[in-house]
């Protein structure tokens, strides 16, 4: 592996790493940059769990390399600035485990920064390839509902769900 000087910017920070240019930004940002937010899933794209956006894109952190991210803007979860999203999350009781949900975040943003009030359809292709072992989609489509202003948030107190209802 040959190291290189690599010019980064997250979060709105300016930063230099010495590091492969081919490594993907997940590890740079994890294990370079102490910022933990962004997890490792799968390591193949498909879990969604390490979520980022590139120049306000969603893109998964690890399969893209240092080199593709070179004078772009890298939003990570700490540097996500979406309260009301964040706000409809904790309204509606979505985490569990919360291993995911920093993944799920970053694609609602993205949706809702693409989509501000985005039907049935719009949210369920975007948040697709984000994997919740704890099956709260329910919860998650009813909070970037609410954080659309399109549904008010899910009521979950006097009742428990089925595991059907929790896979809908």
């Amino acid at each position: 592996m040959s190291q290189s000087k690599l010019g980064l910017k997250i979060n709105g920070k300016d930063y230099t790493l010495d590091a492969d240019p081919n490594m993907p930004v997940l590890w740079a940002i994890r294990d370079l940059l102490g910022l933990t937010g962004t997890k490792y899933g799968c390591g193949a794209g498909l879990c969604g769990a390490c979520t980022i956006h590139v120049d306000g894109e969603p893109a998964r952190a690890c399969l893209t390399s240092l080199k593709q991210v070179q004078g772009k803007q890298v939003t990570t979860i700490e540097g996500l600035a979406a309260d009301g999203l964040k706000q409809a999350w904790r309204d509606n009781n979505v985490p569990q485990c919360g291993y995911c949900q920093a993944g799920q975040l970053m694609s609602a943003a993205a949706l809702l920064s693409q989509y501000p009030q985005p039907n049935d359809a719009q949210i369920e292709e975007a948040m697709v390839g984000n994997l919740c072992r704890c099956g709260t989609y329910t919860r998650i489509k009813a909070a970037i509902k609410q954080a659309s202003g399109t549904a008010a948030q899910l009521d979950l107190s006097d009742r428990d769900l089925s595991a059907r209802e929790v896979e809908a």
